[in-house]
């Protein structure tokens, strides 16, 4: 069975050709357009790995996440099959991209917004506790612990999603020591794991104006992968797409856009304007952009060891 045949059985369609020249992909996965019913627009993409199905279903749940928060724009996820044994799909809507212009203070206003969104869920759900009778928002339960209720992956590599209850817990093992450990199997560095060992022990000190303060930080949706690269705009609206969903400290999301550039610095005003910024942001923004260069050293190999290192020495002397 082809492709085009698997199309129309999974969205139960009667026609499905694919669009010659309005495909794309990167160095994870492949994408092609096609045109189902004569008038409709379509994108597949398609992943090879070994982990696969895992990868396309982790961005299936993320995109479907993102998408019922109503609060930033996203394609359409709209089925995932599998095309052969090494080989599963993800079809979403097509979205005819252009490069983020001049969408980015509004980028930054929805991205505010989505991050506040599960903090108004449970400051609503706190309120309607209080009332007797049937609620609005009754079918929405806020999530109070860090994590996603699946795996997702950042590129290739599948990201510990466990739960966890206070977030330097989380982001410690299920990010930053996931990470070393694969490095550790991979190059068996020492430097890396000595500085580790050292960041490890004045993690909280990152945290310091949130403890000072009594502030706890919570849960909010992140798309995980936020640079230049996973953004655009379409029809007069900013679009993410590429997400790696879980609940984490909303400044995590910034962090790599800082890394790769093509954020205008109208993003991070109109984003500030709707969330505020806390004090240490610029450290603890260093601190999450560890993870990406770890992650990258992981995906592509030494050329990121001395930035890795780098920065890690950077971490420890602050």
């Amino acid at each position: 069975m082809n492709i085009e045949t698997k199309i129309q059985l999974a969205l139960d369609t009667k026609l499905c050709t694919k669009v010659i020249g309005k495909g794309g992909g990167g160095c994870i996965n492949s994408g092609e357009c096609y045109e189902i019913d004569g008038n409709k627009l379509i994108f597949v993409k398609t992943c090879s790995k070994t982990n696969a199905e895992e990868i396309i279903a982790g961005e299936f749940e993320s995109l479907l996440t993102i998408q019922r928060t109503k609060q930033i724009s996203v394609p359409d996820p709209l089925s995932v099959i599998r095309e052969n044994d090494q080989q599963v799909s993800l079809i979403m809507s097509y979205i005819d991209m252009k490069s983020l212009n001049q969408l980015q203070a509004e980028l930054g206003e929805r991205l505010a917004k989505l991050h506040l969104h599960n903090r108004q869920v449970m400051e609503r759900r706190t309120h309607d506790a209080g009332y007797v009778g049937s609620s609005k928002t009754a079918a929405e339960t806020p999530v109070t612990e860090f994590g996603f209720h699946c795996v997702t992956n950042c590129g290739a590599i599948a990201q510990n999603n466990e739960w966890h209850k206070d977030w330097i817990t989380f982001f410690a093992r299920n990010r930053l020591d996931h990470q070393i450990r694969l490095i550790e199997a991979k190059y068996n560095d020492r430097e890396v794991n000595e500085l580790w060992s050292e960041l490890q022990l004045k993690l909280t000190t990152f945290f310091k104006p949130f403890t000072d303060q009594s502030i706890e930080i919570q849960p909010s949706l992140l798309h995980g992968d936020l640079w230049s690269g996973n953004v655009c705009e379409s029809n007069n609206q900013p679009y993410i797409f590429d997400p790696c969903c879980f609940y984490g400290h909303s400044e995590y999301d910034l962090a790599i856009g800082e890394m790769f550039g093509g954020f205008r610095p109208a993003f991070r005003q109109r984003y500030e304007s709707v969330i505020g910024r806390a004090d240490g942001a610029e450290k603890r923004s260093e601190l999450y952009q560890l993870f990406h260069y770890l992650n990258h050293w992981n995906h592509f190999g030494g050329g990121y060891r001395s930035q890795s290192l780098s920065l890690l020495k950077k971490l420890n002397r602050m």
